[in-house]
């Protein structure tokens, strides 16, 4: 099973997102990561892809936990999850495009938005509980037949 990262800058009230170039979840609004490589630690893969996708030197991260996949009743995939509150002084200038999309601060009130579609189905239910309740949890989502289903914290 591949491991991944999943990483949430935040700044005040906003959030600092990526809209993906490219599956999984191509056209959606996500946080920054990506797969840890052989020897890294899930710190120090989230360190490196908060660099490679943003420019942004952070050295403290909040460890969230884990979102691990079931696609048809198998589990095929997680991703560590990491919150890092961004200084309100520290300027990043947004929206910008990159490699892997165009990355823009959204508020955490867009992003939780019951009826917002532009955010992979699992994401406003995590980060909610990451940032109201940061503490270190396990989430399963679930996925049948290319079909989110729901998520759940175990």
């Amino acid at each position: 099973m591949q491991w991944y990262t999943l990483c949430f800058l935040k700044q005040g009230t906003k959030v600092l997102l990526l809209n993906r170039q490219k599956n999984p979840w191509m056209g959606r609004w996500t946080g920054v990561g990506g797969k840890i490589e052989v020897g890294e630690t899930p710190l120090n893969s989230a360190i490196r892809e908060i660099k490679e996708e943003t420019t942004i030197d952070v050295s403290e991260l909040f460890y969230g936990g884990q979102l691990l996949w079931t696609v048809d009743h198998e589990i095929t995939g997680g991703l560590h999850l990491f919150l890092t509150e961004l200084p309100e002084k520290e300027y990043f200038s947004t929206p910008i495009a990159t490699r892997e999309g165009i990355l823009d601060f959204k508020e955490i009130d867009w992003i939780l938005d019951s009826k917002n579609q532009g955010m992979p189905d699992n994401i406003p239910f995590v980060l909610k509980d990451l940032l109201l309740n940061p503490q270190e949890n396990r989430y399963m989502c679930y996925f049948e037949n290319n079909q989110f289903l729901k998520v759940e914290k175990q």
